[in-house]
């Protein structure tokens, strides 16, 4: 839930409600619908076969659909981690620390904890910080409301600025690289196809917490001064704390962003990974090397980005087209009799999992068509 909301899912909910303020809380909570639905058939599929996704291409799929399917994997990858090195130097760069000296320090860290394998260690009091300041966002948002702000049950428009932002919060609340963990992270619980409620309960759980908390972060953000798409200061971001923290709202907001990323690295480094050296049958030992070949170049891009606020927005449409090799691969296998027996999605699933998909890219392709 936690990682779902990342940095850069943060600055697209805060650039939502500053730019539109209440509008676009429908289609929010609209999203927890896909969100479950995509995450529940992930881990259906690693409850039912004990297995990633990319062990699973491997063992039941050609060497050459292998191999081709550790690319978008890969992809998804090196898209995930330039995602994250970008909001954690937002973060960074709120604090007056440019992203010249800030990305190297956050990868440097990253490479440390992933390494020496000091996940739970870092986990612990990134969580605590990363829960206050999901809290801080609620206070925020409530204390906003109060003082009498307009709440929009539905709002349509058809100009690129909207279409671009719905595509931006698909892109930031579907993540590509939460298949591979929800599969993988679900097989090494060793949960069984019978307890699937119990995965079914905590995907809901996580994917309705993860939206209400994108809500508060959105009419947190509303008031804050923005005219356009191109608002996107780092510092005016922090405005959306205003409320709660004051003249201490732009630490604060920082310290949050940099978690959140931090947060949603670890969870990357975990499952990621495993589906490229999975698919191609190196072996989860050869993991390390693999994730130093995606994140080096993922350390270049926001190193050399002028705008980093645009930058995370934009990887949030791209991450639509990236999402979808691995949300096919995925439906595939779980529409496999002889992968997934008795638990193999019906038909009524098979469709809402595949409408779903197809709205989901429809509104990546809308948006850069809208753009263009």
């Amino acid at each position: 839930m936690i990682a779902d909301v990342d940095a850069a899912s943060v600055i697209t909910a805060a650039e939502s409600g500053a730019v539109y303020g209440t509008k676009l809380i429908w289609f929010l909570v609209i999203l927890i619908i896909p969100l479950y639905v995509i995450q529940e058939v992930a881990g259906r599929v690693g409850a039912v076969t004990n297995k990633g996704l990319g062990e699973l291409i491997r063992e039941n799929y050609s060497r050459k659909t292998a191999i081709f399917a550790a690319v978008p994997m890969a992809l998804v990858d090196i898209i995930s981690y330039i995602v994250e090195y970008t909001g954690a130097a937002v973060g960074f760069q709120i604090l007056g620390v440019t992203p010249q000296i800030s990305v190297p320090i956050i990868f440097v860290a990253h490479v440390l904890i992933v390494y020496k394998r000091k996940y739970v260690q870092a986990e612990k009091p990134l969580l605590v910080i990363s829960i206050l300041f999901a809290l801080a966002c609620g206070a925020s948002a409530f204390l906003t409301a109060r003082k009498g702000i307009e709440f929009t049950p539905f709002y349509f428009s058809s100009s690129s600025d909207f279409f671009f932002l719905l595509a931006a919060n698909v892109g930031a609340v579907i993540m590509p690289f939460m298949l591979f963990y929800q599969a993988s992270a679900t097989a090494e619980k060793g949960i069984k196809a019978g307890s699937l409620w119990a995965v079914r309960l905590e995907t809901a759980v996580g994917a309705i917490a993860s939206e209400l908390i994108m809500v508060a972060i959105a009419v947190a953000a509303t008031g804050v001064d923005a005219n356009s798409l191109n608002f996107a200061s780092p510092v005016m971001l922090s405005g959306a704390l205003k409320g709660v923290a004051g003249k201490f709202a732009p630490p604060v907001f920082a310290i949050g962003l940099i978690a959140a990323s931090f947060i949603a690295l670890i969870v990357i480094s975990l499952g990621s990974c495993w589906g490229v050296t999975e698919a191609l049958g190196w072996g989860r030992k050869n993991w390390f090397k693999v994730y130093l070949a995606e994140s080096i170049p993922a350390l270049i891009v926001p190193i050399i980005t002028l705008n980093l606020v645009n930058m995370a927005l934009n990887l949030m449409v791209l991450q639509i087209i990236v999402l979808m090799g691995p949300a096919i691969i995925l439906g595939f296998i779980s529409s496999n009799k002889r992968l997934m027996g008795n638990y193999t999605l019906g038909v009524t699933n098979k469709i809402v999992y595949w409408v779903f998909l197809a709205l989901i890219f429809g509104t990546g392709i809308m948006s850069m068509a809208s753009l263009l």
